[in-house]
């Protein structure tokens, strides 16, 4: 391959590209990563549509947010019709491409046809209640921080409300039969406010994430009413089971449940398939392993200050 200069001159560059594009193609001929050769040309999903599907879904949803010109009624009515429905035609060609990809290599008659327009069919339908929950979170964002002066201020700049917007999406999505596409919304939410929210996880209304940054939450978690929760707090697992051929067992419960009107502060970290009680309030930097009953606080255990003499404690 060669490259032509500014003068018109053709020359050849330092590098070679011919080989390396030949040995860059071996390479993933090699891998073992892709199961099929089927695989390899099934188009798979794009997080910058996805991100696109996602956009379009958010203005759909709150149009004087996101776009809309006209905001008369029949304005709205217009603008949300037409961005809903390329939002549903762009999901359920990543869905298509999702089910394409992982189907390919299976026996013929795995999935029923037009399985990804019945997702984006039940997805649409499952939008008005969508909205309701995140009415919820964004009442309780606003009534949970004293330096919020609007709940359009939430709405527009909160990074813990456009994570669960993301989740809110996603979550429904992975229930109804598309993992793939709602993981790669979820990492979308992720790489933009740096909460790393599982799609699998089960969140109640009234949900609050407050500041944000360094929050986790695991596949398996299960979240009740009006729980609130700082940043850096991680709601993960503490072992992971293991199969006999040694491989890590899927998708078992591994994850806590924190119940109703639960407060968790920042930094604190909460680790297997344990029970937060209702009413329950979860100190800063706390380790936690084991349940509590409702109305428990816990805190981290006060320093101990010892004098030690002659090479004692050591």
């Amino acid at each position: 391959m060669k490259v032509e200069t500014e003068s018109g001159d053709r020359l050849d560059p330092l590098w070679n590209i011919d080989a390396i594009v030949s040995e860059l193609r071996d390479a993933r001929r090699r891998s073992t990563r892709v199961v099929s050769a089927g695989n390899r040309r099934a188009p798979i999903p794009s997080p910058e549509l996805l991100q696109q599907v996602v956009s379009r879904i958010y203005a759909s949803l709150f149009p004087r947010h996101a776009g809309a010109v006209d905001h008369s009624e029949e304005g709205l009515t217009f603008f949300v019709g037409s961005t809903l429905n390329e939002a549903l035609h762009l999901l359920a060609e990543q869905i298509r491409r999702e089910h394409g990809f992982v189907d390919n290599g299976r026996t013929s008659g795995s999935r029923p046809p037009h399985a990804a327009e019945k997702i984006v069919e039940l997805f649409a339908q499952s939008l008005p209640d969508t909205y309701e929950l995140l009415e919820s979170d964004i009442r309780a964002a606003y009534d949970g921080d004293p330096s919020a002066r609007s709940t359009e201020e939430v709405l527009l700049s909160f990074p813990g409300v456009k994570a669960i917007i993301y989740h809110r999406i996603a979550h429904t999505l992975h229930t109804l039969g598309a993992p793939v596409v709602a993981r790669i919304i979820a990492e979308l939410a992720h790489s933009q406010t740096g909460i790393d929210i599982h799609p699998g996880a089960q969140i109640g209304g009234s949900f609050f994430i407050d500041h944000g940054t360094g929050v986790v939450i695991g596949e398996t978690v299960v979240i009740g009413e009006r729980v609130r929760i700082y940043q850096a707090v991680t709601l993960g697992a503490k072992r992971f089971s293991i199969d006999e051929q040694g491989a890590l067992v899927k998708g078992e419960p591994r994850h806590p449940i924190v119940e109703d009107d639960v407060v968790i502060y920042a930094g604190a970290t909460i680790l297997g398939r344990i029970t937060i009680g209702r009413g329950s309030s979860i100190g800063g930097n706390v380790w936690l392993t084991r349940g509590v009953p409702a109305g428990s606080t816990i805190v981290q255990a006060q320093p101990r200050s010892e004098t030690f003499d002659h090479g004692a404690g050591i």
